[in-house]
């Protein structure tokens, strides 16, 4: 199964192991980090599921869509590797991928 490691605000390390079929979102929210809100469940409505991408990473990821990119406009933690997690499916293909929970807004 194809791992994911996350950086919490604490800046502790976990690495998970993530289902096919799930968002980044959904791999951090069901395994245990609260500080990720992500209010709206993945409707990229909110913006409460920001992360910061490791930029190896990047062009392995989709396209940002225009709704992703103003939601992340309202940020003021907004760097040039953020995404919102609920955006990124995650698949075999980013094994291994690095993730940092965005302050909170």
């Amino acid at each position: 199964m194809p791992t994911l490691i996350v950086t919490n605000r604490s800046g502790e390390e976990t690495a998970v192991e993530v289902a096919s079929g799930l968002t980044v979102m959904e791999a951090i929210r069901d395994n245990g980090f609260d500080e990720l809100l992500a209010l709206c469940g993945g409707c990229c409505s909110c913006a409460t599921c920001h992360v910061h991408v490791d930029p190896a990473f990047k062009d392995k990821l989709p396209g940002m869509s225009e709704d992703e990119d103003d939601l992340l406009d309202s940020s003021d933690h907004r760097d040039d590797n953020s995404r919102l997690s609920c955006q990124i499916p995650f698949t075999d293909a980013l094994d291994g991928l690095k993730v940092t929970i965005a302050e909170e807004d």
